[in-house]
């Protein structure tokens, strides 16, 4: 098992609900534990189109999947929980992005680990730092 950091956000409908259906979703997917949870964080949008706040977290996971294999489990639930993909930085019903996944590093076209913008998203740190503060990392 691979411990791993996950940001978690969404912008559409009702927030929070989404944001703990996706955690149990998580939860209830072979292969993933969530281990902890940081308190959700309401930030502005950055880039894309004009649209509505955000809620965000982040979750330490345990994981026994791959960083592919779970990237494929986390854009399913994010397609059942309605995300539809049509502007780049659009709104969204739930996001959910690896963070890190162990000490691995990947740079993929389709999956880079660490992510490659995580520095410059107070809206991803200041979970993770919400996450330090709780014990247990």
């Amino acid at each position: 098992m691979v411990t791993c950091y996950l940001g978690i956000g969404s912008n559409l409908g009702n927030r929070k609900k989404n944001i703990k259906t996706a955690i149990k979703m998580l939860d209830g997917t072979r292969g993933i534990k969530v281990d902890k949870a940081s308190r959700l964080f309401e930030t502005k949008p950055v880039g894309g189109p004009p649209q509505p706040k955000f809620l965000n977290g982040a979750l330490k996971i345990k994981t026994s999947l791959s960083p592919e294999g779970l990237l494929m489990a986390l854009q399913d639930i994010e397609d059942k929980l309605g995300r539809v993909r049509t502007v780049k930085n659009g709104p969204r019903t739930i996001d959910l992005d690896i963070l890190f996944f162990g000490s691995k590093i990947i740079n993929k076209k389709n999956l880079k680990i660490p992510h490659p913008r995580l520095i410059e998203r107070e809206f991803a740190l200041r979970p993770l730092r919400d996450l330090i503060k709780r014990k247990g990392l």
